[in-house]
């Protein structure tokens, strides 16, 4: 009779232990890992280590390739590393410097590119950045500009730097006084608010007693309407170093893998899906295989963090990589990258 192998709440910490040393090894070489470059580690004997194994590949944390003795770690091998055995140190005082160097306050354009460059140079995996929702901005100012005596130019500015001009079409009269105080009533009302807010402060404006108001005040309520309104362009994403999967035999090898890789990174919806959980995470969150979201292809793993502006969280970052990605490493260096994306947001591009 076979002796009962231990589940997963049972799991010994020398078992443990060996998983650990077996996706340490295999993101460091690439290469399946035996029992005797494990054993010696933890004096034990390779019959030990043997058994430990066995017992890891049954409960599902490992897998033996076709044409090798030694184990890799499947998905869910990956997924107990990373939630409870891997240690995580802050990013060295180098990758730091680096980080502040290239992530300084700057157009917003210049800010997104420089992080997800940054991302791409420090772990040599891919990066995507996807850049401040118009939605979830808060409103720094807005201006309104004469075209025409029946067109005004409306410039949105958001505290993060996004620009927005919208046409506006007059069916009211307007003086050029007129629309200078209008922009002032509007910024008075509105800065520092969000769409959302905005919608809502102007629904309530319109609904308070109409004898409360004069005409220019109606009008100027009318214009900040029709600014408001409509469809906005939707956020780009900054995507960077895909290439670097190349360097990688697990794909390079394979044609076919690395053809539905790269069409996926192309579907700019499937890295939104993984973006936005990490936004409603409001913290680090990690995809390995399947979690990731990239239909079709398998030994992906892909590390996002959200950068906020104030309590407001804007957007998210990410690095995209092979499962056996350094996640000691690249996890730390997401996070400061981030978190540096926040600090350059919070201060003021005009001062």
């Amino acid at each position: 009779m076979s002796a009962r192998r231990p589940t997963e709440e049972e799991l010994p910490k020398r078992e443990k232990e060996i998983l650990r040393a077996i996706v340490q090894d295999f993101i460091a070489t690439g290469e399946p890992v035996g029992s005797g470059a494990i054993a010696p580690r933890y004096e034990l004997s390779s019959a030990t280590v043997r058994s430990a194994m066995a017992d890891l590949e049954a409960l599902g944390y490992l897998e033996k390739p076709h044409t090798s003795a030694g184990r890799v770690p499947t998905d869910k091998g990956y997924r107990l590393y990373v939630d409870s055995l891997l240690r995580i140190r802050a990013p060295g005082p180098k990758e730091r410097e680096r980080i502040e160097r290239r992530v300084q306050p700057a157009s917003l354009s210049e800010l997104m590119a420089g992080a997800g460059q940054t991302l791409h140079q420090l772990t040599h995996h891919a990066s995507v950045v996807l850049a401040p929702t118009f939605e979830k901005a808060l409103l720094r100012r807005i201006e309104f500009v004469r075209l025409r005596e029946d067109r005004v130019l409306a410039i949105l500015v958001t505290q993060a730097g996004m620009v927005q001009n919208r046409l506006i079409t007059l069916d009211f009269p307007l003086l050029s006084g007129e629309l200078e105080h209008a922009t002032n009533v509007v910024n008075e009302l509105l800065a520092e608010l969000t769409l959302e807010q905005i919608h809502e402060r102007l629904q309530r404006e319109k609904q308070k007693e109409q004898a409360l108001y004069d005409e220019l005040h109606r009008k100027s309520l009318e214009l900040a309407q029709r600014a408001f309104d409509g469809e906005l362009p939707e956020a780009p994403l900054h995507l960077e170093g895909e290439a670097s999967f190349l360097n990688e035999p697990a794909f390079a090898e394979d044609l076919e893998k690395m053809r539905k890789l790269f069409s996926s990174l192309a579907e700019k919806e499937r890295l939104l899906v993984v973006l936005r959980r990490a936004i409603e995470g409001r913290e680090v969150q990690i995809f390995i295989g399947a979690e990731s979201e990239l239909s079709g292809v398998s030994g992906v793993s892909i590390v996002a963090a959200p950068y906020t502006q104030g309590e407001i969280t804007l957007g998210a970052m990410a690095v995209i990589g092979p499962t056996r990605m350094n996640y000691a490493k690249v996890i730390p260096v997401v996070e400061y990258t981030a978190r540096a994306v926040s600090r350059a947001l919070g201060v003021d591009p005009e001062h």
